[in-house]
């Protein structure tokens, strides 16, 4: 398969390892009064660029003052640094992880039990500031086109903090992940009791242009929303139009790969809907999948990575 064209380079984030946090590539910008703590992570995913350019672009042209919020703390978390820093354009899927996925190991079992990898131990590392976090924004991107989607977690509230953000157009309340807990999945922010709330934003294709306009303007809006800045501040660095409507889709299964020969049975999008119920879609081995329901939606379909145990498709539908 044809790799996308890559639109977008790495910016060199060596200068931000010294981040006045105790931990490299974490910066905690605080208030010095009692407030709510403000989480934007890039780079879960090493290969994801958009992060990284919007973290580098909100340090480089901003001064301490300015990110200082008027009460509690503001951290930028620059995460999978290793990873980033093996990104080659000759082969940028190579640089989404070294050992594991780091959006998969955020339970307590794994985060203190006494497994080894170096993704592990950068979410030890940063771990304390995830939990101190009352709202986070983790930034990421997609293997495949796709419009933008806020993946909201599996609570409503996850979605209700998107409609406040206002961005994108398409939300998404899935099911998590088999293979393991993602980092806007841990601890008060899966807990439909708990104040604390996350939101996990997919800004396009990984290396589309595009994808680096949303991720900056996700970063703009999610300081304004959660009173880091102010709306004038805001205002004068928005780049991209708000979404007419955003739309919701409630994910009710996800789709593993049993064997390495899943393959879907047309060319998919992100996004597409499938409209009559009992349709296949894709074949894993000898089995056939077919939709359950007419107006099925197919989110974040994986046409690279066939493997066992990998997450190939989400399946839901659209509410109103």
């Amino acid at each position: 398969m044809t790799e996308p064209r890559i639109e977008l380079s790495p910016p060199d984030i060596s200068r931000w390892r010294e981040g006045r946090s105790g931990v490299d590539h974490v910066h905690v910008f605080d208030s010095g009064r009692p407030g709510k703590v403000v989480m934007i992570q890039a780079l879960t995913h090493g290969n994801e660029l958009c992060g990284a350019i919007a973290l580098d672009w909100l340090l480089g042209q901003h001064s301490p003052q300015e990110l200082t919020p008027p009460s509690g703390k503001l951290i930028l978390s620059f995460a999978n640094v290793a990873a980033y820093q093996r990104f080659d354009p000759a082969h940028p899927n190579g640089s989404r992880c070294v050992d594991e996925d780091l959006n998969r190991v955020w339970d307590d079992a794994q985060l203190f039990g006494k497994r080894d990898s170096l993704e592990l131990r950068r979410a030890r590392q940063l771990q304390p500031f995830v939990d101190a976090a009352d709202w986070l924004l983790d930034i990421h991107s997609m293997q495949d086109a796709c419009r933008p989607l806020m993946v909201c977690g599996l609570l409503d509230k996850g979605a209700a903090f998107a409609r406040e953000l206002g961005m994108p157009g398409d939300l998404l309340i899935d099911t998590g992940h088999p293979s393991g807990l993602r980092m806007r999945d841990r601890g008060g922010f899966g807990d439909p009791a708990s104040d604390r709330n996350a939101l996990l934003i997919e800004c396009g294709q990984h290396w589309e242009a595009r994808s680096a306009e949303v991720a900056i303007d996700s970063v703009v809006r999610f300081l304004r929303l959660t009173g880091v800045v102010g709306e004038a501040w805001a205002t004068s660095r928005l780049r991209l139009p708000l979404p007419e409507v955003q739309h919701l889709v409630r994910v009710d299964e996800a789709v593993v790969a049993l064997s390495s020969d899943f393959h879907f049975l047309f060319p998919v999008r992100g996004l597409d809907v499938i409209a009559e119920r009992g349709t296949a879609f894709a074949q894993d081995g000898a089995t056939i999948l077919r939709t359950r329901y007419d107006r099925t939606v197919l989110v974040m379909p994986s046409t690279q990575h066939g493997r066992p145990g990998n997450t190939m498709v989400r399946l839901g539908r659209f509410e109103s």
